[in-house]
Formats: C-alpha cells, sequence, structure tokens
C-alpha cells in the first residue's frame, strides 16, 4: 500500500542503474547505501520492475539527536537555525545566537504570488523566466522534486530557453553547474541540492542587471528550506531577487488553508485561470502553514527520540559489555565463566522448583548434555539426593573442567583469548541484531496499547527491559553452549 500509494518515482525516489535510490526530501540529493527496511524496499523494486534485492537487517542503530549528545560538547553554525530555537533548546540544551550580517542585505524579496492551479503557475514561471534571461539577469529556479524540474524542463525547451538541470539524476555535475550559474544569461533550474551550502559567484556585469535571481515554484513544508533557497541571492551584500510562486493545487496549500483561500479567490472574482494574488497576508498565510508542519515534524522528532532514550539505555550496556571483550588483552576468562554459571544457576532454578521429588532432574540432564558435557558423561543418578546449589556447584565443576580442556588442546594462551572472543562477538552481534528487530516491531505495535487506555512509552519501557534481559540471557546460553561444545583441531603440518 505505502509503496504504491505514498510513494512516488522522481519524488521519494529515482530508478538508477536497475536499482531504487532513495532521494533526501529535504536535500534533494541521492542517498547512496540506504534502503528501506520491512519489506518497503522490495515493494518499490516490484512496482518499478527492477531486480529484488534481500531485505537489509540493521546491526546498530542511533537517532541523530542521541548521536549529537554523546558529544561532550556541541557547537554549529548555520544561517537558517533561528526557526528551529526551540528544538535546538528543548533537545540540546544549546540557544541561538544571532550574528548580523556581514554587509547590508540587498537582496529584494517579493511577496508570494497565489494561482487557481499548477497550469497557470508554471505559464508565469516561464513568462517571468523568459523576461528576465532576455535582459541577460541569471536565474536560478528551485523545485520540490524531480518530476516538477524535469517539467519545467520541457517548458522552457519550447520557449527556446537554454539551461541546466540540477537534480538527483545527473549530480554528477553539480560543481560544474553550479559554477556557472551566476553567469550572464544563465538559467539553472534545481532541487533542494542547490539550496544547501552553494556559493553561487556573480559573473562580470551581473549586479548591474539586479544580481542573481531565484524563484521558487512552490514552498516546501519547512521555512528553513525556503530560507536556504532564497539565500543563494544577495550573497555578501550582493545584489539579487527572490520570488516564489504558489498555486492552490501545492501540497501545503490542499493540507493547510487551501479551502479557505480558494473561496476568497471565488468572491473577488479571481476564479480565472490567469488570476493571481500578491499579497502579504498570503505569505504570512502560508508561513503559519508552515509553522504547523514544522511544529507537527517536531513533535514526530521528539517522539522517535524518547523511544529511542530507552534503546539509548540498553545500547550503551550492550556496547560497554562488547568493548570489554574486544579490549581484553589477556584472558576472558572472568567474562565466559560467569555466563557459563548464570545460565546453569537460570536452567536448574527453572527445573528445581517445589518438593524436591517434583523436580524435572531429566530436563536438567539434558540441558547439561546439550550445552556443557558430553552426552554421555552425565546421568540422573548424578544428581539424585543433592541440593539445588549442591546441582549447580556440581554442574559448575563440569563446566570448568571442559574450559580446561579447551585451553589445553589450544597451544598459548593468546589462542584461547582469541577463540573465546569470537564466540562471544559472534553471539552478542546475532542477538543483538534480532533484538533490534524486535523492539522496532514492538515500537509499531504498542501504539495499540494506547486504546487500552495505557501509555504506549511506559508500555514500551516495560516490554523492552523485559525484552533486553531475555536477550542477556539468550547471549549467555548461546555463548556457554557454542564454547563448551566447540571442538577445537589444531593445523598440523608435516
Amino acid at each position: 500500500m505505502r509503496a504504491n500509494y505514498t510513494m512516488f518515482n522522481n519524488k521519494d525516489y529515482v530508478v538508477r542503474d536497475g536499482e531504487v535510490v532513495l532521494v533526501d526530501a529535504f536535500s534533494g540529493r541521492i542517498q547512496e547505501g540506504r534502503r528501506f527496511s520491512d519489506g518497503l524496499h522490495q515493494a518499490l523494486e516490484a512496482k518499478e520492475q527492477v531486480q529484488i534485492q534481500e531485505d537489509n537487517r540493521a546491526m546498530a542503530s542511533i537517532t541523530y539527536q542521541n548521536l549529537f549528545r554523546r558529544y561532550k560538547k556541541l557547537s554549529g553554525m548555520t544561517g537558517t537555525a533561528k526557526t528551529e530555537a526551540e528544538e535546538f533548546r528543548e533537545i540540546y540544551n544549546m540557544e541561538i545566537v544571532e550574528i548580523p550580517t556581514n554587509r547590508p542585505v540587498q537582496r529584494i524579496d517579493e511577496p508570494d504570488l497565489l494561482y487557481p492551479n499548477l497550469r497557470s503557475k508554471f505559464i508565469a514561471v516561464v513568462a517571468l523566466v523568459k523576461e528576465l534571461h532576455e535582459k541577460g539577469q541569471p536565474i536560478l529556479i528551485g523545485t520540490v522534486a524531480v518530476e516538477t524540474s524535469e517539467l519545467l524542463s520541457q517548458l522552457l525547451d519550447r520557449e527556446g530557453i537554454p539551461h541546466n538541470v540540477l537534480n538527483a539524476k545527473n549530480h554528477a555535475k553539480e560543481a560544474e553547474i553550479v559554477a556557472n550559474a551566476g553567469q550572464r544569461g544563465a538559467v539553472t533550474i534545481a532541487t533542494n541540492m542547490a539550496g544547501r551550502g552553494t556559493d553561487i559567484k556573480l559573473g562580470p556585469g551581473v549586479s548591474d542587471l539586479g544580481g542573481l535571481a531565484v524563484i521558487g515554484t512552490e514552498r516546501h513544508e519547512s521555512r528553513r528550506i525556503d530560507n536556504q533557497l532564497r539565500g543563494r541571492a544577495g550573497r555578501q551584500g550582493d545584489k539579487g531577487y527572490s520570488q516564489f510562486f504558489l498555486s492552490l493545487e501545492d501540497d501545503l496549500m490542499i493540507r493547510f488553508g487551501g479551502e479557505r483561500i480558494k473561496t476568497l479567490m471565488e468572491r473577488m472574482n479571481l476564479a480565472e485561470e490567469d488570476a493571481v494574488i500578491k499579497n502579504r497576508l498570503i505569505t504570512r498565510s502560508v508561513e503559519s502553514a508552515q509553522k504547523r508542519v514544522e511544529g507537527n515534524n517536531y513533535d514526530s522528532r521528539k517522539n522517535v527520540l524518547q523511544y529511542d532514550d530507552v534503546m539509548s539505555q540498553q545500547r550503551n550496556t550492550f556496547y560497554a559489555n562488547r568493548n570489554q571483550v574486544i579490549d581484553e588483552e589477556e584472558s576472558l576468562r572472568n567474562v565466559i565463566l560467569p555466563m557459563v554459571e548464570r545460565t546453569i544457576n537460570r536452567v536448574v532454578e527453572r527445573h528445581a522448583l517445589g518438593k524436591e521429588d517434583e523436580w524435572d532432574l531429566q530436563s536438567i540432564v539434558d540441558f547439561a548434555g546439550a550445552v556443557i558435557v558430553p552426552d554421555d558423561s552425565i546421568d540422573v543418578s548424578d544428581l539424585q539426593g543433592k541440593s539445588q546449589d549442591d546441582i549447580k556447584a556440581y554442574l559448575y565443576n563440569r563446566a570448568k573442567e571442559v574450559y580446561d580442556q579447551k585451553r589445553d588442546a589450544l597451544v598459548d594462551d593468546e589462542q584461547l583469548l582469541q577463540f573465546t572472543r569470537v564466540v562471544i562477538l559472534r553471539v552478542v552481534d546475532a542477538q543483538w541484531t534480532d533484538h533490534m528487530d524486535a523492539m522496532n516491531q514492538l515500537r509499531d505495535a504498542i501504539q495499540l496499547r494506547g486504546y487500552g487506555q495505557l501509555n504506549p512509552l511506559i508500555e514500551y519501557q516495560n516490554e523492552g527491559f523485559r525484552m533486553f534481559e531475555e536477550m542477556i540471557a539468550g547471549i549467555e546460553y548461546d555463548a556457554t553452549r557454542l564454547f563448551m561444545k566447540s571442538e577445537i583441531r589444531q593445523n598440523l603440518r608435516a
């Protein structure tokens, strides 16, 4: 359903060399090496009729927020942070300091133009481009999606206006296109790629023509993206010009306030295709809608962070123990044997409950034969008459004997260290990957508990703690079995 009806080619992804490649909605750039999980990417591949690849499994994950919060010191510099001041304060405990521009801004920012439909909007965009191009002023046209950039390219071709297109499909030419975008007569159509961090140098005589003209064909749901695009013009005190074109059929207008403005246009007899409203009220209304979207997005990111904070505690514990195994230089005896002992204790306590004649000694023997000692080396009679603690001690002593046999079978302590490390790391990585999958599925399903008047976050914390304890028990059981039952053979050369 998601692949067929909510995700679109040349907007959310592109098909390149027989592969479905994701496009970042904010930067407009190709996301190399990234794939959707839970079968979504395979559904997109089936939709586009390209070769279906295997699903990826994440071995580690962390949100950007928790990654950044791991640093002792945080700082940054950007021209568009002011609109996100609350989020910086809430998440990172950082205040935004606004620094005045080096030189006064000479860019002219015109009020937004609103049209009844997409067709009339693009006709107006092409008309303005043609007018500015005739006098030689360089133009940067910003689009939200690859599809829109290609549509505009076709419209300009019909008018005989030479231009360059910069989007996720031809990002290899980015440096060359940006370098020439400020030259006299240059027309560049770009997705959000050209709105971030690109410094477009003006060619000779361009400043006298009014500098670079930035034309936005649609408002993005984030004000930061619009400000970044607008900021390509009028840099370092240069002259510049910016104009955004909107229509009632734009995604943002459909979601917020489009009907109200449409009714207003009808009352003013502006329903014709060539009708246009140019008023600061429209700009303010759009910015108000953007603030609501940004608020929703912030709430969504904050919600994700709250859930990731649960994983963060588990992640810190897990990697601290994993790093101990990796960094050990002498012996892991004090790591593997406690794992064995705790595994024995769990099994004995599970099967030796209640009165002694109700104990399931056979299950304990089956466990010992399958996990710790050779199958035929232990019998129920070896456990009869012993207390629970005696059974634990007996099995643990047998396990230590097996450990000593492993040590004697290896050449030196260094080999034993490497063997033990490989066993533990193989188990912990496999278990952690399974645990992450289980936690992701839990997070998706836990929201349903809200219908039962339960707090999903609290439920996620409780369930997550239980699942983490089960993972630890699983790691210790598998590490015990793999270490104790491994056969060590030396490769001897004649």
